[in-house]
């Protein structure tokens, strides 16, 4: 349990969050339109889970293995 929290505290988990959150709030707001969070999530979420898939099958996550 403990190393699930101390890995979502990594710092790439917490700017992955944050942007989320911000992107969610602006959206809500208005001031981005949906297609945009779209867009701008997908590219986050993409390099975030190719990052940990890249960590789980021996990469070092920059393309280099």
């Amino acid at each position: 349990m403990k190393e699930k929290l101390a890995k979502l505290i990594d710092v790439k988990s917490l700017v992955t969050l944050l942007m989320t959150s911000v992107f969610c709030i602006l959206t809500l707001k208005g001031i981005v339109s949906g297609e945009q969070f779209i867009t701008v999530f997908t590219v986050v979420i993409s390099f975030y889970f190719g990052v940990q898939t890249a960590k789980k099958s021996g990469g070092d996550g920059n393309g280099k293995s």
